[in-house]
């Protein structure tokens, strides 16, 4: 059996998923896309479906966006075979540069939620977050939707966790093969945090993990071959 779960950002949805879901369901994937609810879906917490029969012959796949790692539970993280990270960190503050400028940004966007700032920093995020490309390109979601006095709460809880992030998240396992992909004109992680998230991988796992930059590409990798880029380095599992 062949399992993916992935995890959306911040301030993201499951519906980010649904060009992947379908192009991996063609080839008899099975997809779940876990939900946060920040906005008018309902949350959703996938599982892995493990049978004792077929255990040592089953992919298990995370594919998870900026922060999604830390959104995981490590229940998930502790029994995938393969982990894709797609524009994410481990450490999302850097230790030195910017430090201090990056979190008193952040405290802002903490402080803008649930107030008359909140539309406009939202959107603002969300262009960031598109850059290059047209925030035309993206697909409807929780900022340009509307949150739920729920989602909120969770968007706000969400946002302390990515400033407090320190290192991986817990449950990775050793031998478990790793991809990351970041986005050379990424407007949101830092270059320094992209590094850290190379570096602690590297130090964590019994072989280093695969590391592409994709040139053109900002913080949403709005780019849809890059899902048959994934799908072959996955079918390329030793």
């Amino acid at each position: 059996m062949k399992q993916v779960i992935a995890m959306h950002g911040w301030a993201g949805d499951s519906n980010t998923w649904s060009v992947w879901a379908s192009e991996f369901q063609k080839t008899n994937w099975l997809w779940q896309s876990v939900e946060r609810g920040y906005g008018d879906i309902t949350p959703f917490h996938p599982n892995w479906i493990i049978t004792e029969e077929i255990k040592n012959h089953q992919r298990r796949v995370v594919i998870a966006h900026s922060l999604g790692p830390h959104l995981i539970p490590e229940t998930i993280l502790k029994y995938a075979t393969d982990i894709v990270f797609l524009c994410s960190f481990s450490r999302f503050i850097p230790t030195s540069g910017r430090n201090r400028s990056l979190k008193t940004a952040l405290q802002g966007m903490y402080k803008s939620l649930g107030t008359d700032n909140e539309e406009k920093m939202l959107i603002n995020f969300l262009k960031k977050a598109c850059a290059p490309e047209s925030l035309h390109e993206v697909r409807p979601g929780p900022i340009t939707k509307g949150l739920s006095l729920e989602g909120r709460k969770k968007l706000k809880s969400d946002l302390q966790l990515l400033i407090q992030t320190k290192g991986l998240p817990n449950g990775i396992a050793t031998k478990c093969r790793v991809l990351i992909i970041q986005g050379a004109k990424d407007s949101i992680i830092v270059p320094e945090s992209r590094s850290y998230l190379k570096e602690d991988l590297t130090n964590h796992l019994d072989n280093p993990p695969s590391y592409w930059e994709i040139p053109e590409a900002g913080h949403l990798l709005l780019m849809p071959m890059l899902i048959k880029r994934v799908q072959t380095w996955l079918n390329t599992h030793p």
